[in-house]
């Protein structure tokens, strides 16, 4: 059995002592007593509930400190969070700032590269019908790879520029060799002879047959212009000859004409 409340036990036994005191006839009555009683009853009750509402309250103010408290370090969380996604934005920002302004440069930087390249390519436009058949055919799917005005944005400026250094790296390897090369050519006659051209780089060159016919050849800007000289057969057919290890070396004298 469970204890009663000190109150009750104290008022219980207060009201006892006073039973027992009393005289009979100062007793209160059966009704009376059944009254106190029945108020005792419910003024007990009504302790209970107080104290069953102090013990529920208490623990309700308990639950709520500890869901507030629980809320205050889920906002302190949060704003550590906002704290670092702010940095990592303004940090993101600086950086896209940083890339923009490169990007720019670079574009800037490209579009000047493009306007250069678009300067050697037409030179190298003007220059290819001035090489030697033998060049022009070697570099002639180079120069066909660069753009025109339908073209110029199908190919990036770095393939152009690839390509037209090296075409100029082949002319220039040429420019600094004498090359022989098997060619057919018109004689004095009009008739058409196969013949050996000599190149000297790419600013003369000689062309003799078996029969001896000879010939004289130079650059210009619509082509190279061959014209027969027949009294340079003997020496074009020894400047051969010494090219193809057939003679030791020797001084041949070949007609130059300084352009």
């Amino acid at each position: 059995m469970n204890s009663a409340p000190p109150q009750f036990a104290t008022t219980l036994a207060f009201s006892l002592l006073v039973a027992a005191v009393l005289p009979a006839q100062e007793r209160p009555n059966e009704a009376t007593l059944q009254d106190t009683r029945t108020a005792l009853g419910k003024w007990i009750e009504t302790q209970q509930i107080i104290a069953k509402e102090k013990k529920d309250w208490q623990q309700g103010k308990e639950i709520l400190q500890s869901r507030l408290e629980l809320v205050k370090k889920e906002i302190a969380t949060l704003q550590d969070k906002v704290k670092q996604a702010e940095a990592s934005v303004a940090k993101a920002t600086a950086t896209r700032e940083r890339l923009l302004a490169e990007n720019a440069a670079l574009k800037a930087a490209d579009a000047q590269l493009a306007a250069s390249v678009a300067a050697i390519e037409a030179d190298v436009k003007k220059l290819f019908p001035a090489l030697p058949a033998p060049l022009q055919t070697k570099v002639q799917p180079l120069q066909q790879r660069m753009p025109n005005e339908t073209t110029t944005a199908r190919v990036s400026t770095a393939e152009r520029l690839q390509n037209v250094l090296v075409i100029l790296n082949e002319v220039h390897k040429a420019n600094s060799e004498v090359t022989v090369n098997y060619e057919v050519q018109t004689l004095a006659d009009g008739r058409r002879s196969e013949v050996q051209a000599i190149y000297i780089g790419l600013g003369q060159a000689y062309y003799v047959n078996s029969n001896g016919d000879a010939g004289i050849g130079r650059p210009s800007p619509e082509g190279w212009k061959w014209q027969p000289y027949p009294g340079a057969a003997r020496e074009v057919a020894m400047a051969l000859e010494i090219i193809q290890g057939k003679q030791s070396p020797a001084f041949v004298p070949l007609p130059v004409r300084i352009q």
